[in-house]
């Protein structure tokens, strides 16, 4: 007897194939099928009216429609934002026939298909100064704050042998990637000099590389921290700043052929609180973020070695935050590895209604499972094991169907 229908979640290109051929359909048909079941919802901004009427017209006679300002249509404004609407094949099919089209519509196609490649296909793996973090599963970044005011662990590991001794201890419980940081970035936190920095953040750098070869990021937006902690054995420069507090942290990245975590942030951290309104919020982070990724490759650092993060907690409210975790897979479209960092911090504790930070642990493993489904790559966090195993237990159930058939 037949079951009851059924509701099929079909987020990409992969999932519907195989959910075609689960019914035994041809393999032949599977991919023309496949791009019929996956729906996009794609916004342009500032699109020449003319252009947005071209664009309405195509996707109406596809079989799908766009959303246009009022008033687009008689042309009485300049521009209008474009929402196109439509499956995968449609949105395709636009790119084809507008390939041809004035007013900008063929340039237009060519980002329009570029979006696509990068939501469908993201980056395998991640390049840093000597090694590659092999992205295909989740990966854990481990915080090693040796600072005395960080928000949740401050003073905790300040002596040499007290951070080589939690920097062990999150190798052994699984950290694929260290963050090594000697500045509190927490709202309201004072800027340290570079020198105090330095003598914080190398020498631990210096020990733990000598017995291990685990991948490091050292957590600065100074670019002379940034040289000494490349020479000292690093990997990474973790910038929230997204290259805008220090000019020369894009030559010295650059010359060490160093891996680069690019940050949102809309100020410093003694002021980013006063500055959390946004006409658009991930509009606006995503543009921040494009300009800190444009930056750097005109700089001559290749997009494999670039990672984004929309920077959570930084200048947004608990409700922005929210919304970024929620929206976090329209990061992919600047076709980079997204960074999230949720760990203990304070929008938690505000929904938890939980003012101490250790105590947030079960809500950050909620965020982290999320984060997982939305695209999340790597994950910076304190509490590695629990941190690993969810963030493993997320990514199996997210990709039950390719680690099953496989």
């Amino acid at each position: 007897m037949a079951g009851p229908p059924r509701l099929l979640r079909i987020e990409n290109e992969a999932d519907a194939r195989h959910a075609v051929m689960s019914v035994g359909a041809d393999p032949k048909a599977a991919g023309r099928m496949a791009a019929k079941m996956v729906g996009r919802a794609i916004r342009l901004t500032a699109i020449p009216c003319a252009a947005a009427n071209i664009l309405k017209q195509e996707m109406l006679s596809l079989g799908g429609d766009a959303a246009v300002a009022k008033g687009c249509v008689a042309c009485s404004v300049p521009v209008s934002d474009v929402i196109l609407i439509g499956c995968l094949r449609k949105i395709r099919l636009l790119c084809d026939r507008i390939n041809a089209q004035p007013y900008g519509l063929a340039a237009l196609a060519g980002k329009i298909h570029k979006l696509l490649q990068a939501c469908e296909r993201p980056e395998p793996e991640l390049i840093g100064r000597n090694c590659r973090l092999d992205l295909r599963r989740p990966l854990i970044m481990g915080i090693l704050n040796v600072t005395p005011d960080s928000f949740s662990d401050g003073g905790r590991f300040q002596a040499l042998e007290q951070a080589l001794s939690r920097a062990r201890q999150m190798v052994a419980e699984g950290a694929d990637i260290l963050d090594v940081g000697g500045e509190s970035t927490r709202p309201g936190a004072a800027e340290v000099g570079a020198e105090e920095e330095l003598a914080r953040v190398v020498p631990v750098i210096e020990a733990f590389r000598r017995e291990s070869d685990l991948p490091i990021s050292v957590d600065t937006t100074k670019s002379q921290v940034a040289r000494a902690a490349l020479a000292a054995g690093a990997n990474f420069v973790n910038d929230i700043s997204g290259l805008t507090f220090d000019p020369a942290m894009l030559k010295v990245a650059s010359e060490a052929k160093a891996g680069i975590f690019l940050m949102h942030t809309p100020g410093r951290p003694e002021s980013m609180q006063t500055r959390t309104r946004y006409q658009d919020l991930i509009g606006e982070v995503l543009e921040f973020l494009e300009a800190a990724v444009q930056k750097a490759t005109a700089a001559g650092i290749c997009r494999e070695r670039l990672c984004i993060d929309p920077g959570i907690g930084f200048g947004k409210t608990p409700q922005g935050n929210l919304e970024i975790l929620r929206r976090l897979d329209e990061f992919r479209s600047l076709g980079l590895p997204i960074l999230l960092g949720t760990s203990r911090k304070s929008f938690i504790g505000k929904v938890l209604e939980q003012p101490v930070p250790s105590e947030r642990l079960h809500g950050t493993l909620a965020t982290l499972a999320l984060g997982i489904d939305r695209g999340a790559n790597i994950l910076r966090v304190h509490d590695v094991r629990p941190a690993k195993e969810a963030s493993l237990m997320a990514w199996a159930l997210c990709n039950e169907a390719q680690s099953t058939h496989t």
